[in-house]
């Protein structure tokens, strides 16, 4: 597992490995290396699908549900090629397989610019690909999920609708290609008819196709249209089984505190107060594991005695590496980088450093965006039952064969003997690709043997030890001619590096190169720049951060899509027209930014609204997760406060498997990111997060909603991202508008009116 693992993290973090792996072939994902259990009843046709004698179609799930809609999106895929009623699909979670692993988020996640179409790149993407199959983790993330199993989902929907149509040709005795199927049904041009399930048992005995045949988008009955969601009826009713819920017998509840300080360590505890608590069973010291901070839990008959024992719990702490670093350190640290290093250059079109150098009109503009917390809905949990040397673990995570090698090395046994069973998650957004508190909910289950053991986190130990979006800066210059044509566009940004931490606290393994995802969204877009050079800077400071909502495109499209507009405004261009002037050999790219103005009926100056308020609009593009995305807010001030009145949203994403999860998407993005572009921020005073309930870490409110209209374009095209790609063009299209609006530029997030500089 060790070395598996290791292989997995190189390929996540370099790309994959190239050494004679390309003479491989690449291997199916149709059936898995250990044939499904067999149920008499409700037969296996491949790693994807059964088939019950009642009609019931069970798909095998390889990825979370973290409310993105995934669940609903692939067993579509599946449900369609097998010609499957809805009403007869359900899910069962896959067991840990190598041809469940996520191929797209590594292939994804390589340094290249979506133009780059040579030899090296596809290169590149092969073998990554192959080495994820053999070699990765079964990981939902990187809004990649449905473009990941497209073809596979697809493929088993289609290899079991054939040997359905074999089995009724051998029990007819007719030819197989004059068999139908369809909407739940086998039927033959004589009158003959048969459910799935009255042909399951036999077809399940069939060949396998060694190839099939996918249906073309016209003759798709479910991709494409608004199917309702899976789970949506048990979320409603109450039956939905999030990781807090889980209740096995005897079930005994640790609430775990962490040192205050981010890194800091345990000095010692007095449990002598606390033992004689009512309810109260076991108060443990839990040690450092997979990037948490040093904590104690009080294990107790209910949550409330659990809680309650933490607080009358004295502990003294031990300082840690962060015990000097506060947000003037933070902010210090980048504009040190910014002066002194050039950074890693990332993208380099022309001489742009020359262009600047002669340049008589130059902009200059300086942005930064603070720490975030991902602040889900539901704080983190997880339940381990440890007894006769084996495992069940009830998570929530977003790496489900991670979490399972986590929780055995913790407990010292092997992997297959941990039974992992995963959960609805209550929100992830890159948050729940930790093993944190799966890895300390698994060390205090070991001190409880025989008993199962739910570890619990409050809101505050959610918001001061999380693993953050980095905090950022970036430094911008644009040469102008005397026509107003920009001629040279140069960036540099700081930040902490995400994938050097997730490497060594999931991995044991070093950084490997340089880290893509700190400069995505500002040199992989698809601006035409005549010269241009854009690099990135990496600091190393000890604060914990991880992969967020949109990663490095969360604040580099709000830097890059500010400044777009102050270089327009600067050259005296519309900001629409001077962004399709950058685009003449992008047509997905211009047709996305017509549409989206089309249908805002786009305005370069404030107007009245039927209201009285003073609106202007604001715009914003940016290309992330295989997706483009504009979008146009609608913006008012009242006493120094921005309301969004309006978001029109047009989005590219290929293939739409289903334009209602899309829409939902795309409104809950608004509603993220506006939440971190009006109040998110993590500050550090002395090592300490501040934050510590949605009190001081807000969230958007209902009446601060506004109205979100989404336009997708038609496409035939492979699906691309969804889960992400709607998050990166909020803030800066905010931003825009309140210039429009007001005259002031907001380079710093979260926004702050009355101190914006004019």
């Amino acid at each position: 597992m060790k070395r598996r693992h290791f292989i997995g993290a190189m390929a996540l973090g370099t790309g994959g490995l190239a050494v004679g792996w390309s003479v491989w072939p690449a291997q199916q994902r149709l059936m898995p290396s250990t044939p499904l259990p067999t149920m008499a009843s409700q037969p296996a046709f491949n790693g994807w699908v059964r088939i019950g004698e009642d009609d019931r179609v069970t798909v095998v799930m390889a990825r979370s549900e973290m409310g993105q809609g995934s669940h609903t999106g692939l067993a579509m895929l599946l449900a369609d090629e097998l010609d499957a009623r809805w009403d007869q699909v359900h899910i069962e979670q896959a067991p840990i397989d190598d041809i469940y692993n996520n191929q797209s988020a590594a292939v994804d996640g390589l340094p290249f610019h979506p133009d780059n179409q040579g030899q090296l790149k596809r290169t590149a993407q092969f073998l990554t690909g192959k080495t994820m199959r053999e070699f990765g983790l079964m990981m939902t993330g990187g809004s990649s999920s449905i473009k990941d199993l497209w073809l596979p989902m697809r493929e088993a929907g289609a290899s079991a609708r054939a040997m359905l149509a074999q089995a009724a040709a051998l029990q007819w005795q007719v030819p197989v290609e004059d068999i139908v199927i369809g909407n739940g049904v086998v039927s033959h041009v004589s009158g003959k008819s048969a459910r799935l399930g009255e042909l399951a048992t036999l077809a399940s005995q069939q060949p396998r196709p060694e190839k099939v045949s996918l249906k073309t988008p016209a003759q798709f009955k479910l991709i494409g249209r608004p199917v309702p969601r899976i789970e949506t009826l048990d979320k409603v009713n109450g039956r939905a089984i999030f990781s807090s819920d889980v209740r096995p017998p005897g079930l005994l509840f640790a609430c775990i505190g962490m040192n205050p300080e981010v890194g800091g360590t345990y000095q010692s505890l007095d449990d002598t107060l606390v033992k004689t608590m009512p309810g109260i069973k076991k108060v443990l010291a839990v040690p450092e594991l997979y990037g948490s901070t040093t904590a104690v839990a009080v294990v107790a008959q209910t949550t409330y005695q659990a809680m309650k024992g933490l607080r009358k719990l004295p502990v003294e702490w031990c300082p840690g590496k962060a015990t000097d670093l506060s947000d003037a350190t933070v902010q210090k640290s980048f504009k040190e980088a910014l002066d002194s290093k050039s950074g890693f250059t990332y993208f380099s079109e022309g001489d742009a450093d020359g262009v600047i150098a002669a340049s008589n009109k130059l902009v200059t503009a300086e942005y930064s965006a603070p720490y975030l917390a991902h602040a889900t809905m539901e704080p983190l949990s997880c339940t381990v039952w440890f007894k006769d040397a084996s495992a069940q673990v009830w998570a929530s995570t977003q790496i489900t064969d991670l979490a399972r090698h986590v929780v055995a090395k913790v407990l010292g046994i092997s992997s297959d003997k941990v039974k992992l069973h995963l959960t609805l998650l209550g929100g992830g957004f890159g948050r729940r690709l930790e093993m944190d508190v799966i890895a300390q909910a698994a060390f205090i289950a070991k001190a409880c043997e025989g008993t199962p053991v739910q570890a619990l986190w409050d809101r505050t130990q959610d918001l001061q030890h999380d693993f953050y979006r980095p905090a950022a800066a970036s430094r911008f210059t644009a040469a102008l001619d005397d026509n107003g044509q920009l001629t040279a566009w140069h960036n540099l940004s700081t930040s902490q590096a995400v994938l050097p931490q997730i490497l060594s606290r999931l991995f044991s393994l070093p950084a490997a190169g340089p880290d893509k995802t700190t400069a995505e969204g500002a040199f992989d877009q698809a601006y035409e720049w005549p010269n241009a050079k854009i690099s990135h800077c990496a600091v190393d400071l000890p604060i914990p951060v991880g992969f967020w909502r949109s990663v490095g495109h969360s604040h580099q499209a709000f830097f890059k899509e500010s400044f777009v507009d102050e270089v327009a405004h600067a050259a005296g261009q519309d900001a629409l027209a001077f962004r399709l002037s950058l685009l003449k050999n992008h047509p997905r790219h211009v047709k996305v930014l017509q549409t989206v103005a089309e249908k805002c009926g786009w305005r370069n100056t404030a107007y009245k609204a039927p209201d009285g308020s003073q609106r202007a609009m604001g715009l914003a593009l940016h290309e992330s997760f295989g997706s483009i995305v504009a979008q146009v807010v609608e913006v008012s001030v009242l006493q120094e406060k921005i309301k969004v009145h309006r978001v029109w949203c047009v989005i590219d994403c290929g293939t739409a498997v289903n334009p209602d999860l899309i829409a939902q998407q795309m409104e809950g993005s608004v509603a993220y990111a506006l939440s971190a572009a009006f109040f998110g921020r993590i500050q550090l005073n002395k090592g300490r997060v501040q934050q510590s309930n949605f009190h001081d870490y807000q969230v958007l409110r209902l009446p601060d909603m506004p109205t979100v209209e989404t336009f997708i374009m038609a496409s035939d095209a492979t699906p691309e991202g969804v889960g992400e790609p709607g998050t990166p063009p909020v803030a800066p299209a905010v931003a825009n508008a309140v210039f429009t609006l007001t005259g002031q530029r907001l380079r710093s997030l979260p926004f702050a009116l009355s101190t914006a500089t004019a």
